[in-house]
């Protein structure tokens, strides 16, 4: 990662896993908010070790739960690496759901298909607004499944997903 040369300079790691790698919706999405000028770049898949996917955030508009991560010895989550210019964080923070106090930041380590091994921010739920009551929204795994598809992550992954 660069280093943080003044307010706005340089770059953040940022490991998507969620629905920003449905690249469809996300363009919709970004569209709908005024962000037209900011385009995803490539990223490098890898795997955040030691979390796994937990479905702990009740959402209105997903009609059920969504997915953030928990710390869990000896699993991996799947996702893409993406280096993200500084300037641009409260994009991501913004679809991540870190403007509305839905989501925070936290710091997962990537093991990066090249085999490096990078520290990465992560977005998870607020612990202020868990909650494992209701159904788990099929909408919301359907959308991690296009994006995994999209993002070309292992179709072992892609099956696990759509099995939530």
């Amino acid at each position: 990662m660069k280093a943080r040369a003044a307010a706005g300079q340089g770059t953040r790691r940022y490991f998507a896993y969620s629905t920003i790698l449905d690249r469809d919706a996300f363009v919709e999405w970004r569209s709908q908010h005024g962000y037209d000028f900011f385009e995803l770049p490539a990223g490098e898949q890898g795997e955040a070790t030691g979390v796994s996917l937990v479905y702990d955030f009740p959402s209105r508009w997903w009609g059920g739960r969504v997915a953030g991560l928990a710390d869990t010895a000896g699993a991996r989550v799947c996702g893409v690496v993406f280096e993200i210019a500084e300037k641009d964080w409260p994009v991501i923070q913004h679809k991540e759901g870190a403007v509305t106090g839905m989501c925070v930041e936290r710091a997962v380590t990537v093991t990066l298909s090249s085999g490096a091994v990078v520290e990465a921010t992560a977005f998870t739920t607020n612990p202020a607004r868990k909650s494992l009551e209701g159904p788990v929204s099929n909408r919301f795994v359907e959308a991690l499944v296009r994006g995994a598809r999209s993002a070309g992550l292992p179709a072992a992954w892609v099956d696990a997903l759509g099995k939530a």
